[in-house]
């Protein structure tokens, strides 16, 4: 591929050798040199910002101003928000949010044919991978045979879409697609796509060396910054953007220095270790911001850890969670079979350029926060959120407590009134509830596990963590235990190259035999495709309202979002998920209670079957080898006989199929006229939703199953499409009229204007309650524009496009929250939807808001400046009037641009249709 490099005003461009080959580079220490500012004590993170900056500076979109800025910004105590236009180096999708991305392109090359332009423009500029990943559901688990029944059902419910991905690799340059069945993006990319220092040939043909980059279309897309690779999720409509060579517009981000000490003790996990970090580094407050990690605790941590900590940024809400290059940067490049060469360029590089950790490494950070690492602890999170951090030892007692709330039972609710003379207290009414399952010899009660899943790019790329499952499988089987009959346990590995070391280990066997059989590779339980529970299960638990739970290896525990049957879910490390399935129960104090019994009556305790970390170590280094991932990714492109077998057309513009209920043609680029238009003020908008703290958006557009009562059941059966091949929301993200109805449609979300109803509803312009879809629908036909309230941290959670395409598709011109989560709110500017924030200290409580009011909000029209405060009227149900003040997210002037033309792919079409 060639880069197109800026015209290097400064003279930063120098060369470097490695490997044998020379190499040009930009040159942080040559800018210092220039008299561009001090640039020493930038954090490794900036300096990867920073390099970007040197080498597009081309005096327009890059200006010497912006490299000055990042002096400023040390200079500042670390921070300087200046706007800067930011170009990654490659893109990443998954298939959830890549279908929709594809989708739009195709729709782009039909729209900029009737613009009068070439088709032939749309086609990435950067280089594109697509990892279908998202797509495989447990159907069938706990035997031998579940891993091929899964892929046929998998090839069976989505050809329509992968036919889709097939032609879309063979219409677009620069676009690559992983087949089904190989493993997890962030796993591949991690093991194998990414290089840390990346090689291209520039304009003039000079190859030319600088960090590895990218954004990606989930928000799991961090998990490389533990490779040292700047990378963090976007929307699809942004990360498209950027594929077609528009930059990342971006304010320079504040950087959090998060200092690990210490090493891990006995019987802790980089599980337990990440979960307090998610706490730590929610409490601190990190939206927006870069988080990077240092110290000399990082000696202790190996790169495997530090993936499972940059993994879950998006849980403690930083744009990233960087790691430096140093000597384990190195060892794990070589472990995963990288090229000896470009190893050798990647340590060159980064002592040249000011990138490594050494010693000495001691930049500015704008705040600091620090964690002796020997004083982490056991720990599960949940049951909803993944910073609900709590320690193992309180974990049955902290349940009770959950169960107490959603009874409405408080712990002293049934107690008498103390006195000297009367009786004493009674206890507390136990609240948990327990129903017998038809046709079983079991009952069931609240804190039950009906899943225990090992799953998620987060922990099953960790080799220490997965073997430690296998360990406390294999003690559990040689003292005869298996799981609780009522839990349906899983393994999906991030890769295959998981498989290949536990089978060396002979592991694998050990958690075949307590029901912890492979079904796929891929994201299962923790994006929902978790699959049905055993139908009489399913029917005990709802039928007697029983908070049924799952343990599970993810980073995701959403309302709503793993299982519909499923109320309490935690998050774990792989080993803890192995014992809760012996235990199947999360009533158990599993660091003291028995967790099962051997066939003769024995009790066993967790300590009996938890392995030391000298077992765990001594397996690592035995099995994963050099050669185990050179071996698995040798043909990672050509997939198996069903993928080769996939038939599609050789055509530069997409036949979208009138029938299909997976692939459709959107509306954004019909009759879109040549030129943009104006923003308009808001008038008499009415209110779709009240909604809480914490809309994440799984929420707003969740992935997961859906029902026949449903607005999307109701489109498809009415196309003669039966229940059974309803699939999910996540792989319909291609039919836009399916995704438009599944908008807040989460079965746990709770709209305000309804006293106590979960579910997507709202009140039509009728006032009577009615599904949000069809009160949208009514309200467009009225011609009546929408808005919708939140609290702090709306859009928290996944990077879906959908979340703010839906929003959009539904007719709604604002959000107003109290805060935003930083991908949502791009991806809302990117759609042409407004986010405002609150100011002053009101909130939708503090107004009284009901529902009823009628919303105007002006001040937008003409010369609206980034930032700006503008007036919002509030008009309530009985007439009267009250103005505030909302601060308008349009954070940057490029992203005024965006909504004038109604969104940044709309921005980027005319662009190109104008071009020559």
């Amino acid at each position: 591929m060639t880069i197109f490099v800026g015209k290097d005003s400064a003279g930063t461009r120098k060369t470097l050798s490695a490997g044998g080959k020379s190499v040009a580079y930009y040159s942080i220490p040559a800018a210092e040199a220039a008299g561009l500012g001090t640039f020493s004590k930038l954090p490794a993170a900036l300096k990867v910002v920073l390099e970007n900056m040197l080498r597009f500076e081309d005096g327009n979109t890059v200006t010497l101003d912006d490299i000055k800025a990042f002096s400023d910004w040390a200079a500042n105590g670390g921070k300087n928000p200046r706007e800067i236009a930011y170009r990654p180096a490659r893109v990443l999708m998954q298939d959830f949010t890549g279908v929709p991305a594809v989708v739009d392109l195709a729709a782009m090359r039909d729209g900029i044919k009737a613009l009068g332009g070439d088709a032939q423009k749309i086609n990435p500029l950067n280089p594109v991978d697509l990892v279908i990943d998202h797509s495989v559901m447990i159907d069938e688990f706990g035997n031998p045979r579940a891993f091929q029944m899964n892929v046929d059902r998998e090839y069976e419910r989505n050809m329509e879409r992968y036919t889709f991905l097939k032609w879309g690799q063979g219409a677009f340059n620069n676009f690559r697609v992983v087949p089904p069945g190989t493993g997890i993006c962030h796993q591949v990319n991690l093991e194998y796509l990414a290089q840390t220092v990346w090689t291209d040939e520039d304009q003039n043909g000079e190859t030319v060396a600088y960090p590895d980059t990218l954004v990606g279309t989930d928000s799991h897309t961090t998990m490389v910054n533990g490779l040292a690779v700047l990378g963090w999720g976007v929307g699809g409509i942004e990360a498209e953007a950027a594929m077609l060579g528009q930059p990342v517009s971006m304010l320079i981000p504040e950087v959090v220095g998060f200092k690990l000490t210490g090493a891990m003790v006995e019987g802790t996990t980089a599980t337990d270790l990440v979960l307090k970090v998610v706490q730590m580094l929610r409490a601190h407050g990190v939206v927006g911001k870069f988080v990077e990690f240092y110290g000399d605790g990082l000696d202790h941590l190996p790169l495997a850890d530090r993936a499972t900590i940059a993994n879950m940024a998006p849980e403690y809400g930083a744009t990233c969670g960087f790691f430096p290059i140093d000597q384990e940067t190195l060892r794990y490049l070589e472990q995963t079979g990288r090229d000896e060469d470009r190893i050798a360029l990647v340590e060159a590089y980064a002592k040249e350029n000011g990138f490594w950790r050494g010693a000495d490494y001691a930049p500015v950070y704008t705040s600091t926060l620090e964690l002796d690492m020997s004083t982490v602890v056991p720990a599960i999170s949940g049951p909803k959120r993944p910073q609900d951090h709590t320690p193992l030892d309180q974990a049955a007692v902290k349940f009770l407590d959950v169960v107490s709330e959603y009874r409405g039972v408080a712990a002293d609710d049934e107690a008498e009134d103390m006195s000297d003379e009367g009786p004493a207290p009674s206890a507390p009414a136990d609240p948990r509830k327990s129903a017998a399952v038809a046709g079983e010899d079991y009952t069931l009660r609240d804190g039950s596990v009906v899943i225990a899943s090992i799953t998620s790019c987060t922990n099953t790329s960790n080799p220490y963590v997965m073997i430690g499952a296998g360990l406390v499988a294999r003690k559990a089987r040689a003292l005869g235990l298996t799981r609780k009959p009522w839990v349906k346990t899983s393994l999906a590995p991030g890769s295959q190259v998981v498989s290949a070391y536990l089978e060396a280990a002979e592991l694998q066997e050990d958690l075949d035999a307590i029901g912890f059989n492979l079904v796929g590779y891929g994201c299962t339980t923790c994006i929902g495709n978790s699959g049905p529970l055993q139908e009489e299960i399913s029917k005990a638990i709802n039928e007697n309202d029983l908070i049924a739970t799952s343990v599970l290896s993810g980073n995701r525990n959403f309302e709503g979002r793993i299982s519909p049957d499923v109320r309490a879910n935690y998050l774990a490390s792989p080993p803890l998920v192995v014992a809760y399935a012996l235990a199947g129960d999360m009533n158990i104090d599993i660091t003291k209670d028995p967790i099962a019994q051997t066939p003769d009556g024995k009790d066993v305790y967790l300590k009996d079957i938890w392995p030391t970390q000298k077992e765990v170590a001594d397996l690592v280094q035995q099995t994963v080898t050099r050669e185990a991932f050179q071996s698995k990714y040798a043909d990672v492109f050509k997939g198996d006989e069903k993928w080769q077998g996939v038939e599609t057309t050789d055509s530069e513009t997409y036949d979208w199929p009138s029938s299909s209920t997976y692939i459709q043609n959107p509306p954004y680029f019909r009759d879109m006229p040549k030129e943009a238009g104006t923003i308009s003020d808001i008038k008499g908008a009415r209110v779709l939703a009240i909604l809480g703290d914490m809309i994440t958006t799984d929420h707003i557009s969740p992935a997961g199953s859906f029902k026949q009562s449903t607005p999307a059941g109701k489109y498809l059966e009415e196309r003669q499409v039966p229940v059974r091949e309803f699939n999910s929301y996540g792989s319909r993200r291609g039919n836009h009229e399916v995704m438009m109805r599944g908008t807040f449609a989460n079965i746990r979300i709770r709209n305000e204007m309804l006293d106590g109803v979960e579910g997507g509803y709202t009140k039509g312009p009728d006032g009577a309650q009615s599904a949000i879809f069809d009160a949208a629908m009514a309200y467009q036909n009225e011609g009546t524009p929408l808005v919708i309230f939140g609290g702090i941290e709306y859009g928290a959670g996944s990077s879906r496009d959908w979340a703010a395409k839906g929003t959009n598709l539904l007719g709604v011109k604002a959000v107003i929250a109290e805060s935003f989560e930083r991908i949502h709110r791009s991806n809302l500017v990117g759609m042409g939807v407004i986010p405002f924030e609150f100011t002053g200290g009101d909130t939708r409580k503090s107004l009284g808001l009901t529902g009823d009011e009628v919303i105007s909000i002006t001040g937008l029209e003409g010369d609206l400046k980034p930032l700006s405060e503008v007036p919002c009227t509030i008009t309530y149900g009985d007439g009267t009037e009250k103005t505030i003040m909302l601060k308008c997210r349009i954070d940057t002037g490029i992203e005024k641009e965006y909504v004038e033309h109604g969104g940044v792919l709309h921005y980027v079409l005319r662009n190109l249709a104008k071009a020559a």
